[in-house]
C-alpha cells in the first residue's frame, strides 16, 4: 500500500508555512505592540518633578530602605510606616539601585505595570474573540485618560490593577484550555499574581479576585470550577508568597498587626477615619472622564453581549465574567467610606475587553454603532470641554480650581480642545458611513486627548513639589546642618535632599510611628523650634507663605529668605551668607 503524503505546492511564490514560521508570526504582533506601548507609557516619565504627597512618599520609603539596608520594616522620614505592604518599595529600591534616584527611574515600574496590563488584555482578548479584538482592547486601555495617567505616576494603584488583571486573565484563559501543563501553569500564575497583589496593597488584592470569581461561579452555577482550579496546591503557593513578609514584620514589630489589618483595612473601608468620605456616586464622574471617549459606547457594547439574556448566560460565560469583574469592584469601592479616584482603576481592563470585542465586530461590519451613542459622545465631549474651559468662571470661590487653572494657563484650553475633538471627530466620521473610519477616528481622537493632557501636566509641577527649593538647599547644605519643615511635611523634600528632615508641629501619617518609637529628636513642636533656631548650628526651614509670615511675627531669631515658589519658602537662621 502506498502511503499518501501531503500535497506540496510547486509554485515558488507560495512557500509552505512551517510551524516555526507560523509561531514566529504569532509573536511578531505582541512584540510590536509591546514596543509601541513602551514608547507610549515611557516617553514622558522623567518630564515632571515628583508630586507630593504620593510620589514623594513612595520614593522616600524605598530610598530609606537602600540607605539603611532594612528591607523588612518600611520607614517614612525614619518613622515606621505600616500603611502598605512592601512589594512596590522593593521594586522601586531596585530601580533606584540600577538607574539612580531620578524621576524616570522612580516612574519606571508604574509604566511597566501599565504595559503588562495592556498585554494581558491583548492576549486575553485574542484568546476569547480573535487578534483584532485583542489589539482593540489593549488600545482602548492604553489611551483611556485615567489608565494612562496612573501609568506615569508613582503610586501603588497601577501595580495592583496590573496584578489583578494578570491574575483574572490567567484564570479565565486557563478555564478554556484542555487539562495539561499549560492550563496548570496559568492557574498557578493566577495564585502568584493574587499573592503579589496582596504584597502590593494588602487584602484588597485577594478580595477583588475572590469576589469576582465567586460571583461568576454563583451566577453560572458551575461549582466544578473550584475543583478544576487546583485550589489546595494553589492556596499553598499563594500562602508561600504572601505570608512570609507579614509574619517576619510582625515578629520584628509587635504593633504591626493591629494597625495594618484593623486600622488600615477594616477601619479604612468601614469608617471615615482617613477623612476621604465621598458620596455613593463619586466614581460615576471618575468613569465618565477617566474612560472618555470609550464610555459613550459602553451601552452599545453591553447591548450587543446581552442579546442572549439571562437564560443564555452559560453560552455567554465570558461576557458574564467580564461584567462581574467590571461591576463588583466598582460597587465595592462605591460603598466604602474611604474613596480616592484611582481605587476603581481595576474596572478599566474588563471594560476594555468588552469594548475591544464590540469594536472588532464594528470594524468587521457585523454590527452598527448606534446613532444615540454617537450623539451621547458629542454631548459629553462638549459638556466636559466647556466645564474644563470655564471652570474658573463656574467655580470662582474654589481656590484650588482657580490656582490649577492659573498654573495650566493656555494648557487648560488645550485640554478642553482635546475633549471637544475626542467627541467631535468620531461623530463626524460616523456620517461617512464607513465604520472602519469611525473606529480609527476613535483611537486617533482618544490618543490626541491623552497627549493633550500628558504634555500639559508638567505645568502643575510648581504647586506640587518643592524640588526647586531643595536644589537651592543642596548647594548650601553641609553635613552638620539641620533641615526643617514647619507645620507641614513636604513629602518630596527628603527624596531630593537624600536625608531625613525635622518636622515641626505636624504628625499626619507619621503619627502612628511616633507613638511606638522615640522620634522626639526630629518630630518637634514650636517650643523646641524656638530653642534650636538660635543655636550655632545652621537651620534651614521650608514652609508655606502664610506660615512664614506667622513665624516672622513670632520672631524666633535671625531669619533670612533664601528662595521661594508660589506656595513655599526656604529660610535660614542666619542674617548673612556664610
Amino acid at each position: 500500500m502506498t502511503r499518501k503524503t501531503p500535497a506540496i505546492s510547486s509554485d515558488p511564490r507560495l512557500p509552505t508555512k512551517s510551524p516555526i514560521v507560523m509561531a514566529q508570526r504569532r509573536w511578531i504582533e505582541p512584540l510590536l505592540l509591546a514596543l509601541v506601548l513602551a514608547v507610549w507609557f515611557g516617553y514622558e516619565l522623567g518630564d515632571r518633578v515628583l508630586w507630593a504627597p504620593d510620589e514623594g512618599r513612595y520614593a522616600e520609603i524605598p530610598r530609606e530602605m537602600l540607605a539603611t539596608g532594612d528591607l523588612l520594616t518600611p520607614r517614612l522620614n525614619d518613622v515606621k510606616y505600616f500603611e502598605k505592604p512592601p512589594l512596590m518599595y522593593w521594586l522601586e529600591a531596585g530601580a533606584i539601585k540600577l538607574f539612580g534616584l531620578n524621576e524616570w527611574a522612580l516612574r519606571l515600574w508604574p509604566a511597566l505595570f501599565a504595559l503588562f496590563g495592556c498585554l494581558a488584555v491583548y492576549f486575553t482578548g485574542r484568546a476569547l474573540y480573535g487578534r483584532r479584538a485583542g489589539l482593540f482592547a489593549a488600545g482602548v486601555l492604553a489611551v483611556s485618560p485615567l489608565y494612562d495617567f496612573m501609568g506615569g505616576i508613582l503610586t501603588l494603584d497601577m501595580a495592583l490593577t496590573a496584578e489583578i488583571t494578570l491574575a483574572l486573565c490567567a484564570f479565565f484563559v486557563a478555564l478554556r484550555l484542555p487539562p495539561g501543563s499549560k492550563r496548570r501553569f496559568l492557574f498557578y500564575g493566577f495564585y502568584v499574581f493574587v499573592a503579589l497583589a496582596v504584597l502590593t496593597k494588602g487584602l484588597v488584592g485577594m478580595v477583588i479576585p475572590a469576589m469576582v470569581i465567586g460571583a461568576w461561579i454563583l451566577v453560572l452555577g458551575e461549582w466544578r470550577i473550584l475543583r478544576d482550579m487546583h485550589l489546595p496546591s494553589g492556596l499553598l503557593l499563594f500562602l508561600a508568597i504572601a505570608v512570609p513578609w507579614h509574619v517576619l514584620v510582625a515578629q520584628a514589630n509587635p504593633e504591626f498587626a493591629h494597625f495594618y489589618f484593623i486600622h488600615e483595612h477594616f477601619e479604612r473601608y468601614l469608617t471615615t477615619v482617613h477623612q476621604r468620605y465621598h458620596p455613593l456616586w463619586y466614581f460615576v464622574p471618575v468613569l465618565l472622564v477617566g474612560m472618555f471617549p470609550w464610555v459613550a459606547f459602553l451601552p452599545d457594547a453591553l447591548r450587543d453581549v446581552f442579546r442572549g439574556g439571562w437564560r443564555e448566560r452559560k453560552s455567554y460565560g465570558d461576557v458574564w465574567f467580564l461584567l462581574s469583574w467590571a461591576t463588583l469592584p466598582f460597587l465595592f469601592f462605591s460603598f466604602s467610606d474611604s474613596k480616592l479616584i484611582p481605587y476603581v482603576l481595576p474596572v478599566w481592563p474588563p471594560l476594555a475587553l468588552l469594548l475591544g470585542r464590540w469594536l472588532a465586530r464594528v470594524y468587521e461590519r457585523q454590527i452598527e454603532i448606534s446613532r444615540a451613542a454617537v450623539f451621547v459622545l458629542l454631548a459629553v465631549g462638549v459638556a466636559l470641554a466647556a466645564g474644563l474651559g470655564l471652570a474658573p468662571q463656574l467655580m470662582p470661590n474654589y481656590g484650588q480650581v482657580t490656582t490649577i487653572a492659573a498654573q495650566l494657563n493656555l494648557g487648560l484650553y488645550v485640554m478642553a480642545g482635546g475633549l471637544l475633538l475626542a467627541g467631535a471627530i468620531p461623530c463626524l466620521t460616523w456620517f461617512l458611513r464607513d465604520r472602519r473610519h469611525t473606529v480609527v477616528a476613535l483611537f486617533a481622537a482618544a490618543a490626541l486627548l491623552v497627549a493633550a493632557f500628558d504634555l500639559n501636566l508638567s505645568r502643575l509641577d510648581v504647586g506640587r513639589s518643592v524640588k526647586s527649593l531643595a536644589m537651592v538647599l543642596r548647594q548650601q547644605l553641609q553635613s552638620g546642618d539641620e533641615v526643617m519643615t514647619y507645620h507641614n511635611y513636604y513629602q518630596d523634600l527628603p527624596v531630593y535632599l537624600e536625608r531625613r528632615v525635622t518636622v515641626v508641629s505636624w504628625k499626619g501619617e507619621l503619627e502612628f510611628g511616633s507613638t511606638v518609637e522615640d522620634t522626639r529628636d526630629w518630630l518637634i513642636d514650636d517650643a523646641v523650634l524656638h530653642q534650636r533656631w538660635n543655636s550655632p548650628q545652621t537651620k534651614f526651614l521650608v514652609t508655606s507663605h502664610a506660615e512664614y509670615e506667622a513665624l516672622r511675627a513670632a520672631a524666633p531669631g535671625p531669619m533670612r529668605l533664601l528662595a521661594q515658589t508660589s506656595h513655599a519658602v526656604l529660610i535660614v537662621n542666619r542674617e548673612e551668607p556664610r
